[in-house]
């Protein structure tokens, strides 16, 4: 058996993929995610957008002008697929160097995320959805499409209405490249909407006036190599869920940081440690008082 050897091609691909992956430092999550809670209301199909802390995360926050630099698909447990602590994967996604893989909802855990739910997605459209993307693992990117991976090193700034368009250059296949590319393809594969253009197309009928002034909406399908994350979170056919708010919410139950009871409480805390520094002080010692007659002498 040969066993093949890396071309220069190969080396400079990996190590371009390296340097994109390579986090950020400074993230802070302001409400990271629970997997459990993830785990109790997600539907197979929601999309799980991500707030990415990579270098490739902020170049395409620049890109498509969003705070989502990622997205994953929810397919609920894969069959034979687990982590080394026995946690089922429940996502399906596609990374850079690595191509479309699946993996455990742990792993976003310290991240922003925000949930997006195809409205009235029919139960038979919505397994095909899934098993379009199951179907998908193990689809590998290939590093040799150097062009891919050179476009998110393109200086910056970029004209607003060239961004989109930038994300979608490259040899290779975007939808390898880009996250939100595959998920698209897959819902466009049940014909289910997530930004179509839409253009009017006023047709006139002889037969009556209403006929005549009504207005016909032709949908078109996008390319999905156009399609960003932030794309699920615009579009007015995914409804998005937030955990907080469908667990019950109730304002009256915070309990609200209240400065004025710190401060009062500080001034206690000093005087009480003021007085008990003083009872533990040692009493001074007291001279005996001389007489006059001891002065004259």
């Amino acid at each position: 058996m040969t066993q093949q050897t890396d071309t220069i091609l190969d080396r400079i691909g990996r190590w371009l993929a390296g340097r994109l992956e390579h986090e950020v430092s400074g993230y802070q999550p302001y409400t990271p995610s629970d997997p459990e809670t993830l785990r109790a209301l997600l539907r197979p199909g929601d999309v799980l957008l991500v707030e990415g802390n990579q270098y490739i995360s902020k170049v395409i926050k620049y890109l498509t002008m969003s705070t989502w630099s990622h997205s994953a698909i929810f397919v609920g447990p894969v069959d034979g697929a687990a982590s080394e602590n026995g946690e089922p994967h429940m996502l399906i996604e596609v990374n850079l160097g690595e191509g479309c893989v699946s993996k455990p909802l742990s792993k976003y855990c310290t991240y922003n995320t925000r949930i997006c739910r195809p409205v009235g997605l029919a139960h038979k459209d919505r397994e095909i959805v899934v098993t379009f993307m199951v179907g998908r693992i193990g689809l590998k990117y290939d590093n040799k499409n150097i062009l891919d991976m050179l476009r998110y090193f393109l200086p910056v700034p970029i004209p607003q209405r060239w961004r989109r368009r930038a994300i979608s250059l490259g040899s290779g296949d975007p939808t390898r490249a880009i996250c939100s590319s595959l998920i698209a393809q897959a819902f466009q594969s049940v014909r289910y909407p997530i930004l179509p253009k839409i253009e009017n197309n006023n047709r006139r009928n002889r037969r009556s006036r209403e006929m005549r002034r009504r207005r016909e909406e032709i949908y078109y399908i996008r390319h999905h190599s156009l399609f960003s994350p932030r794309d699920f979170d615009l579009s007015p056919y995914f409804a998005v869920v937030k955990p907080t708010i469908e667990r019950g919410f109730d304002y009256r139950g915070i309990n609200w940081h209240d400065e004025s009871a710190d401060e009062a409480e500080t001034v206690v805390a000093d005087a009480e440690a003021a007085v008990e520094a003083g009872a533990d002080a040692e009493p001074a010692e007291v001279l005996p008082a001389q007489s006059d007659d001891h002065e004259a002498a």
